[in-house]
């Protein structure tokens, strides 16, 4: 059986005849358009220079059938035929006829005496092509004057003509592969050199890509052409620089967030573990660990669900007052933490959750920097709901006030407090996207403020 089979229903699978390369295709559509092209102007040409041999022959015959007229004589009652020099060359395939009456001719009664006697029965002058040995082309010539008419009919080889025009026909054939190499080569070598930028640029686009660079295509030099296709890749780009960005970014925050629960189950592990404990001890140490859990998952479906561009801002209200309550609890900070409440419980306009994740970061930094107290004073605001969070540490270097939500900075990374600068930027980048600030107020001295706004609930 022929053909190649593949798939469970024996679907025949054609051989890909394209070239995979855009070069490869180019070079075929310029190869196949030329040729074309080269086809018709080959025909044309070929069927110019046939006729244009053609009508030589026939005005080489008319010459010789009017030098031989010049030996008719048609002024007596018969038709004569004069002798004159050279009538050898003159009766070469040559018939004079009066009427239908052969008077001079070839002798015998073959193909070429009968197709002769046809045309010189036709009235007025033509020209006919026979084929009785060979090709030959006859004309014939009406000879007119006195009392009676002759007519002369003359016949000529047609075989150095055709040989010429076979000739100039497989000149042309060849000179057209010629042309089609040529214009294939030429037309890939072409390609290739416009293709090149091309190339340059996927190249430097992967590197740029895998090292994180910030060189763009926008400020090289390229062809005008190629202006789209660079702005195109700068934007992807650009991009790929953002999605990583936000990708390290969401890995610290996580890790930031996650540190906190994270060491209480590790704290409370150690303490079970450095000595028996009663069954009650250790059902307080399975709660802990269980809420020190659920608090991460918490976290990170917070995260997570921040994280996604497309995905609205969960809707909900969380009373202020207890959720701080339970964040002092998870975070284990000591006890010269106050939380004062001005007026009657109030509730902001986000999720329990993501309120946790927006003090937790300015409560935690107030307890590490703290020497003697933190207070947390929550109350309403004319478009809101207030929580000033004051330490009284050493404060905000003035210097570093502008840096102080940076990703990444940290007033003094040697002052022997752990953090990796990420969570005064995550509390502002929750609260803005719930429609608050996290802002810091330089006032007090010494110590630090600062300052959460949140739409009322």
């Amino acid at each position: 059986m022929n053909g190649t089979r593949g798939g469970p229903l024996g679907t025949v699978t054609a051989l890909p005849l394209a070239p995979r390369t855009l070069r490869g295709r180019l070079s075929l559509v310029a190869l196949t358009t030329a040729a074309l092209l080269m086809l018709v102007l080959t025909v044309a040409f070929n069927s110019v220079a046939g006729h244009r041999l053609q009508h030589q022959a026939d005005d080489e015959l008319r010459t010789r059938a009017a030098a031989v007229a010049t030996t008719v004589d048609t002024g007596g009652p018969d038709v004569r035929v004069l002798e004159t020099p050279h009538d050898d060359l003159l009766d070469a395939d040559v018939w004079i006829y009066d009427g239908h009456r052969l008077l001079e001719g070839p002798p015998g009664d073959g193909p070429l005496n009968r197709a002769a006697g046809a045309l010189a029965a036709r009235s007025g002058p033509s020209c006919v092509t026979a084929e009785p040995r060979g090709a030959l082309r006859l004309c014939s010539r009406p000879v007119r004057g006195g009392r009676s008419a002759a007519t002369v009919v003359t016949a000529l080889d047609l075989a150095p003509y055709r040989s010429s025009a076979h000739t100039l026909l497989m000149g042309s054939l060849a000179l057209d592969a010629v042309m089609l190499a040529c214009t294939y080569g030429l037309t890939r070598l072409a390609v290739g050199r416009a293709l090149r930028p091309v190339r340059t640029m996927t190249e430097q686009a992967a590197q740029w890509s895998a090292v994180a660079s910030g060189e763009r295509f926008g400020g090289l030099r390229q062809p005008a052409e190629l202006a789209a296709l660079g702005a195109s890749l700068d934007s992807i780009l650009d991009r790929i620089r953002s999605l990583l960005r936000h990708e390290r970014q969401l890995t610290g925050e996580l890790s930031h967030e996650l540190r906190t629960p994270l060491s209480r189950i590790v704290a409370e592990l150690d303490w079970w573990q450095a000595r028996p404990r009663t069954a009650g001890q250790t059902r307080a140490t399975h709660q802990v660990i269980g809420d020190a859990a659920e608090s991460m998952r918490t976290i990170c479906d917070t995260l997570l669900a921040d994280a996604r561009e497309d995905a609205p801002t969960a809707p909900g209200v969380a009373e202020v007052l207890p959720t701080l309550h339970r964040l002092v609890e998870l975070l284990g900070v000591p006890g010269h933490l106050t939380v004062a409440v001005d007026g009657p419980p109030l509730t902001a306009g986000v999720p329990p959750a993501r309120l946790e994740r927006i003090v937790s970061p300015l409560l935690a930094n107030a307890c590490r920097y703290a020497r003697t107290t933190v207070a947390v004073r929550v109350h309403r605001a004319p478009d809101g709901v207030r929580l000033d969070v004051v330490d009284d540490g050493p404060g905000v270097p003035p210097g570093f006030a502008a840096h102080l939500f940076e990703p990444g900075r940290r007033a003094d990374p040697g002052d022997g407090h752990g953090g990796a600068g990420l969570g005064l930027p995550l509390a502002r980048r929750l609260a803005r996207s719930s429609g608050g600030e996290v802002s810091y107020d330089p006032g007090p001295a010494p110590g630090a403020r600062f300052v959460i706004a949140l739409p009322a609930g």
